[in-house]
């Protein structure tokens, strides 16, 4: 092994019998891939919009702690810093849920870049001239290789990628694809429900426009879907593209189902939304204006205050913490239900389960709309 200079940047060339792959060598394949770019709709904000909604951000999930260690600062603040706190806490939880990108499978085929029959038999090994100037991106890092016959090409993406970690290497990121990547510890996971998991794993492990991985997070995905499991992810980086992925594909139904039964009813009018701009669907999208103009269901800094406020500020405030809703948040679940209803009337693919999901949101809604004009009777209030 050793360094040349040439135009200024440094180079390492050193000698291989053999090129090993860097990739998963499992047999797994996905019956769902991307047939063409998501890339620019990932990104388009309004997309974002919606995905970011879809995650329903929890304090309780986003700052927990993930290893054994359980300890509890406790700080004197004035109203003014703990104003600034909780600005600093929902910064620091955009942060967190930074969603993984969703972007098209990256072509992994060499490219030649010339033939010297000259150097044919030259030596005797495969020698692959790797850039290690310090400060570039490891996408822009030169990976170059002569075969024994003279032909020099650009190093394929495993072969990059492995040389970029023997010089650069990304902090757990490893040199050979991990056995829980691989079956049949894989599946082991996804049977234990360890999806997030999994998912953090695969970041590390992974590019997001590598095969290996679109093959693994869309068999998550479908596990996920196949087991209802959809609040594990929920309130965690990875809900976003979940969701993404289930409408690029058109397989929403099960999701919307547990939306519909776990009462997220804005978030199911988002998703079918979601699904309709991918596919340049034509819909109604005031409704997406009504819903962003309304009082947010979920949100940080507003969970972080209601969690001090222990005495609700007034009697419409009491009211609404015994019942979980205003009397907005009733009118809101109106206008989302129909629009809803209209599109499993006309595109559900499975009808009846929501249908059935749909008809006993409205029983229990009902009960709690008469509970809640009792209460502001009760109280005086019209």
């Amino acid at each position: 092994m050793f360094v040349i200079a040439r135009n200024g940047r440094r180079s390492l060339i050193f000698k291989l019998n053999s090129i090993r792959n860097f990739s998963n060598n499992t047999e797994k394949t996905s019956y769902y891939h991307y047939e063409s770019d998501p890339g620019p709709k990932f990104i388009e904000p309004s997309t974002q919009r919606i995905l970011k909604s879809l995650t329903c951000p929890s304090v309780e999930k986003v700052f927990r702690k993930k290893s054994s260690q359980n300890s509890i600062e406790y700080q004197f603040m004035t109203t003014e810093k703990l104003e600034k706190k909780f600005e600093e806490m929902s910064a620091l939880a955009d942060k967190y849920l930074q969603m993984p990108p969703v972007v098209m499978v990256k072509n992994n085929a060499p490219k030649i870049i010339s033939n010297d029959p000259a150097l044919k038999n030259f030596s005797e090994n495969t020698h692959i001239f790797t850039d290690i100037t310090f400060g570039l991106k490891q996408s822009e890092r030169k990976v170059v290789i002569r075969h024994v016959d003279g032909t020099l090409e650009n190093a394929s993406m495993e072969v990059q990628k492995r040389m970029n970690q023997l010089y650069f290497p990304l902090k757990g990121r490893k040199l050979y694809c991990p056995k829980m990547l691989q079956e049949p510890h894989f599946q082991r996971c996804l049977d234990e429900f360890k999806y997030e998991f999994v998912l953090d794993r695969l970041c590390i492990q992974y590019e997001p426009y590598e095969k290996e991985y679109h093959d693994l997070t869309s068999t998550l995905y479908m596990h996920v879907n196949e087991n209802k499991k959809f609040h594990d992810l929920r309130s965690t980086r990875h809900f976003g593209p979940m969701a993404f992925f289930f409408a690029w594909h058109k397989i929403i139904d099960d999701m919307l189902y547990d939306m519909i039964k776990k009462e997220y009813l804005r978030n199911g009018v988002e998703l079918i939304a979601l699904m309709n701009d991918l596919h340049n669907i034509e819909y109604d999208k005031k409704i997406l204006d009504r819903i962003e103009k309304s009082p947010k269901q979920f949100g940080i800094v507003e969970e972080l205050k209601k969690s001090l406020n222990s005495t609700p500020d007034d009697i419409h405030e009491e009211i609404r913490n015994a019942i979980g809703k205003s009397r907005e948040d009733f009118e809101i679940d109106d206008f989302c239900l129909n629009f809803i209803e209209n599109f499993v009337k006309s595109k559900a693919l499975k009808r009846i389960p929501l249908e059935l999901a749909i008809q006993t949101f409205k029983e229990t809604n009902d009960e709690k709309r008469r509970l809640y004009e009792g209460l502001r009777k009760a109280h005086g209030i019209n």
